[in-house]
This record gives C-alpha cells, sequence and structure tokens, in this order.
C-alpha cells in the first residue's frame, strides 16, 4: 500500500474547488476525490457543504450539462442518460428536469440520422429480420425507446 502525504482540509478544499472549476462534477466524484486525498468522512462532508454553499458543486447543473453532452456528442438517447445519471446518484428530479433540456425535434433527428445510418450499413444483409434486429439492438444499446424503433420500422419501405 502507498501512504501518501495527508492534505489538511483547507488544502483539500482547495483542490475541490479547482476539480469542480475544471468541469461540472457531481457529490459522487468530488467525495470519492476527497477520500483519495486522504480526508475523513467528517471533513470529507464539512469540504461538500462549503462547495455547495459557494455554488461550485450543483447537483441540477451537473445533470443537465451531462444528459445535453452525452446527447450531442455521443447521441445517446434518453433511456441511456437516465439509467447513467441514476448510476452516479442523482436525485430524480434533478434526472427529471435534465430530460427536458433536451429539444424534441432534435431528439427526433437524431434518433432517424443514426436509425438510417445503421439501416444503411447493413445494406449487405440480405436476411431483413437479421437486419432489424442488428439495428434495433444497436438504438436499444443507444438508449433510444422502444417505442421511437418500433415506429422507424413501420415507417421502412417494404
Amino acid at each position: 500500500m502507498v501512504w501518501r502525504k495527508q492534505l489538511s482540509k483547507e488544502q483539500a478544499l482547495q483542490k475541490a474547488k479547482h476539480f469542480c472549476a475544471y468541469q461540472e462534477r457531481n457529490h459522487l466524484e468530488v467525495r470519492e476525490k476527497l477520500y483519495s486525498l486522504g480526508l475523513w468522512k467528517r471533513d470529507v462532508e464539512e469540504v461538500i457543504s462549503v462547495l455547495i454553499e459557494e455554488d461550485y458543486l450543483n447537483e441540477e447543473r451537473f445533470a443537465i450539462a451531462f444528459a445535453g453532452g452525452k446527447f450531442r456528442m455521443k447521441h445517446w438517447g434518453r433511456a441511456k442518460i437516465k439509467y447513467e445519471l441514476q448510476q452516479k446518484k442523482i436525485s430524480p428530479y434533478c434526472i427529471k428536469e435534465a430530460m427536458k433540456e433536451i429539444n424534441e425535434e432534435d431528439y427526433q433527428k437524431s434518433f432517424l440520422a443514426l436509425a438510417a445510418d445503421k439501416w444503411a450499413s447493413l445494406k449487405s444483409e440480405k436476411n431483413i429480420f437479421i437486419k432489424k434486429r442488428k439495428t434495433r439492438d444497436y438504438l436499444l444499446q443507444k438508449g433510444y425507446e422502444h417505442a421511437l424503433i418500433s415506429e422507424f420500422f413501420k415507417q421502412l419501405p417494404e
């Protein structure tokens, strides 16, 4: 086991402020970071309280940034974004607020582009059922809803 010099609460607070200022963070990430710096539970909770009071740490802001980023950059669907936020112990209220930030029109466009690209990439697949299964599995893995996927298949030319 490697022993590191334990930081004082004030030193850890400065590091945590920098950590949070660099990009939006959630409570879990910051808590883990503070423990890795050698702080005890009581000090960790005090530092987190200060970060929240000084608006370095805001769970709702994190959830909105996370959802928007994953949707725009990785083209994730709502189901996957919601699942990942739950894994990060984000409150249901903050998840709901983050989901509101995803524009419905953009969501539909992103889904259709992804679905059409996947469908086109399987043009060498002769069996229509396998082609549909592969497309459906891909879209589900990306976090899109069953209803959207079914609607996409209904609109395909026979």
